[in-house]
């Protein structure tokens, strides 16, 4: 805390980020969509399970922001100066567009077609 009792807005070098780990499920999703690398998918499934038994607080919703390098929160807000509302929901619709992509085996360019 800073001197008014205020959370730090600094992130140390030992962080776990919020947004590095939904840019990477979206990343490894994406990735595997354009190559069906076994090795994009194995690592989705990695990043995937760590990032939402360790970011997600299945009491009260949301994930936490920061967490240190065991998995655990450093703070328990979950907004603040950088993270709002928007980006977990964007990061998890794009992980689901991409994911009804691989499922119907559609490139990334092709429009989906409501069934």
């Amino acid at each position: 805390m800073e001197i008014k009792n205020k959370p730090l807005q600094q992130l140390e070098w030992d962080q776990k980020l919020w947004w590095v780990h939904i840019e990477t499920i979206i990343a490894l999703l994406k990735g595997y969509l354009h190559t069906r690398d076994e090795l994009c998918w194995e690592w989705y499934e990695k990043v995937h399970d760590w990032t939402w038994k360790h970011f997600s607080d299945p009491e009260f919703g949301e994930w936490y922001g920061y967490l240190n390098r065991k998995g655990e929160p450093l703070l328990t807000l979950k907004g603040g100066k950088w993270k709002g509302c928007y980006h977990i929901p964007r990061g998890l619709y794009q992980s689901w567009l991409t994911l009804e992509r691989i499922k119907n085996d559609l490139p990334i360019n092709e429009p989906m077609t409501s069934s």
